[in-house]
């Protein structure tokens, strides 16, 4: 469902596509299309693969993850608001967007560990980190694994299961479904990308509660109370983070930084400035 959620939100922004380096000010935003921005883009070779990245602005590095079946133009609403006062990453994650992977197996440790890489490639020790859905899963997941480069984190959407709890059966029945309709379809690379993201979904992300209080720099936690990740498991993740902080927003689903953008990028920009 996820996934569906993002394509159609794609398709929903006009001028976003679906499938050297130098900055770009945002007031020029109208002018080009994020994630389709050769005056910001360049490929960084990272892991055997070439990852695509934007950089908008100038200060201390953040980083935005988009989630499941999106790209960097997903984080169109927070680019050009962080861009004022940071040096905005935006990557499309291995599989999606311009970041080509023909590789069958996939896994949110895989995304983190690339962008803990990417860091490394770009001479950057460490980053502030904005994830969505999927992005906040692998926001989590570098915190983990890679906590010397998170300075601060804040996610939205994100789950640590992929079973009822987090989100509803009828979700998981659809995902299912959804792959054997896939599988009916002729294979070509395109629908073979479609179905290993989305049994992504539905076999991960497994990260464990001992895992998450391992977590040690500041964290924001949000979901919408509407949400596709049900509320109690967005507590569960706050309550398993040392001194992590829970932002629920009422009347919002799962596109809380698109729907709720104003509020939620001064939100965000507060927690990393007072935290």
């Amino acid at each position: 469902m996820k996934w569906l959620i993002f394509v159609l939100l794609t398709l929903a922004l006009p001028g976003i596509p679906l499938k050297g380096l130098s900055q770009q000010p945002a007031d020029t935003a109208t002018l080009f299309e994020y994630g389709a921005n050769p005056a910001a883009g360049r490929y960084y070779q990272t892991r055997g693969l070439n990852i695509y990245v934007e950089i908008y602005g100038k200060g201390a590095p953040l980083l935005v993850i988009h989630g499941n079946g999106g790209s960097i133009a997903s984080m169109k609403e927070q680019i050009p608001f962080f861009s004022e006062n940071y040096q905005v990453i935006a990557a499309d994650s291995r599989s999606q967007g311009k970041s080509f992977d023909l590789h069958d197996s996939l896994s949110y440790e895989m995304m983190a560990d690339d962008f803990s890489s990417l860091l490394d490639s770009m001479h950057l020790d460490s980053a502030f980190v904005v994830g969505w859905s999927d992005g906040g899963i692998i926001g989590l997941l570098l915190a983990i694994r890679h906590p010397e480069k998170v300075k601060k984190l804040a996610v939205t959407g994100a789950n640590i299961r992929p079973d009822s709890t987090a989100v509803s059966s009828a979700d998981i029945r659809f995902m299912k479904d959804l792959v054997v309709t896939l599988q009916n379809q002729k294979q070509d690379p395109a629908v073979k990308n479609q179905i290993k993201l989305t049994r992504l979904m539905i076999n991960e992300p497994n990260i464990p509660r001992s895992s998450l209080q391992q977590i040690r720099c500041p964290v924001l936690v949000i979901c919408g109370d509407h949400d596709i990740i049900k509320p109690e498991h967005t507590l569960e993740i706050f309550r398993s983070i040392p001194g992590a902080s829970l932002w629920i927003l009422p009347g919002s689903g799962h596109d809380t930084c698109i729907r709720f953008k104003d509020d939620f990028n001064k939100m965000v920009r507060r927690f990393f400035y007072d935290n």
